[in-house]
């Protein structure tokens, strides 16, 4: 990774980690992904833009195979999502296949916007809900 990526990715993950994460996730309208900890096996909340089609929740992540939920999927690929206040249970799949520029374009723009802007390496994950 070039040394403004790296930069980018650090600047991002830090103030995500500090100040975004911990307010977004107690908003009740706030999209969650909950992870299981790959090294802890705790619980991981991750504020997530996306949208449902179906039974499928769809979503990119911003730095693809670096950021620590996509991790924890590899490790674990059982998660939940809450969307609209209700929790989902599901299976989380990468798709490193997928074109998530294309992928972006049919998800909520404000979030789409940010993870264009912010980004590097996109990644686009896919959960398959149990209803």
């Amino acid at each position: 990774m070039s040394r403004p990526s790296e930069l980018k990715y650090r600047g991002v993950t830090a103030f995500q980690r500090r100040i975004g994460n911990p307010i977004l996730r107690r908003l009740a309208i706030q999209t969650l992904l909950e992870t299981t900890g790959r090294t802890s096996g705790l619980p991981r909340r991750t504020p997530v833009g996306g949208r449902r089609v179906g039974n499928s929740f769809w979503l990119v992540s911003e730095f693809g195979e670096r950021s620590q939920y996509v991790r924890n999927i590899k490790a674990d690929p059982r998660v939940r999502v809450r969307i609209r206040g209700r929790w989902h249970i599901g299976t989380a799949h990468l798709l490193p296949d997928d074109d998530p520029i294309a992928r972006l374009r049919t998800l909520p723009r404000y979030n789409s916007a940010a993870v264009r802007v912010l980004g590097s390496g996109l990644l686009t994950v896919r959960v398959d809900l149990e209803e």
